[in-house]
């Protein structure tokens, strides 16, 4: 065997990947806390599904579930770029765009419930329900326009639109917001939670003016005054919000 494998001995280059190419699929600790993390709540559901155990309205309560769920991984991937730019936690970067689209995948099972089981997918109830309710048209307005930035969350579509990526994906300024109201008007009780997400919504998107920035850093000056450098390049680490 020694014989043959120095008679056909390949080039280091093709016999081991390109490290960009390994490094890829390698994951950190914290990568691997936030996908399990954001798993969780799907295999609850799961669990509950096949164990007779979504309550006593199960419709309702995967209503309720998907998009609290949803809305909690939107308010966490908006956390990401503060977390970088002004505490330096560089880690945030690498765990956006999974937030985004783990986001974007129980807004869809949200979404399916809705219209699938709530509505058995009959156009005339939902068009009444859709342009009646408030609650409803917001909670509709926002899918349709997370679905654009779900599809252009790739290194290809970075490439192919440019500049004009970072304005689309800026609509997430105008999502978790539309997020909020929808939850705001459809509990029917209590608010304090809608609240709460309203008042961490707006508290990031402060975050994110530039002279709360070099406010925080003149008041704290041990803060790194520039963002560190990501791990990745913008066109290394795609994401769904900014």
């Amino acid at each position: 065997m020694d014989g043959l494998g120095e008679t056909l001995a390949l080039p280091t280059s093709i016999l081991q990947p390109p490290a960009s190419r390994m490094n890829r699929f390698k994951f950190t600790p914290f990568q691997i806390l936030v996908h399990l993390g954001a798993l969780v709540p799907f295999g609850l559901l799961l669990f509950y599904f096949f164990t007779d155990n979504l309550t006593a309205n199960p419709i309702q309560y995967l209503t309720q579930r998907t998009g609290k769920t949803a809305l909690v991984l939107i308010v966490l991937s908006l956390c990401c770029t503060p977390l970088n730019g002004i505490f330096g936690f560089r880690q945030a970067l690498k765990v956006r765009r999974a937030l985004g689209l783990y986001a974007f995948f129980y807004v869809c099972l949200h979404f399916l419930t809705f219209v699938g089981l709530d509505y058995g997918f009959d156009l005339s109830l939902l068009k009444e329900a859709i342009f009646e309710k408030p609650y409803a048209l917001i909670g509709f307005t926002s899918f349709l326009l997370l679905i654009p930035l779900a599809l252009t969350s790739t290194r290809a579509s970075m490439q192919r639109l440019g500049q004009k990526w970072k304005l689309l994906h800026r609509l997430i300024y105008l999502i978790a917001p539309l997020v909020v109201v929808h939850y705001l008007w459809s509990v029917k009780a209590d608010i304090r939670q809608p609240l709460l997400f309203g008042a961490l919504v707006i508290g990031l998107l402060v975050l994110r003016l530039p002279v709360v920035r070099r406010s925080i850093h003149f008041a704290w000056p041990t803060f790194p005054r520039r963002a560190p450098p990501p791990l990745e390049t913008p066109h290394n680490e795609p994401h769904i919000s900014t």
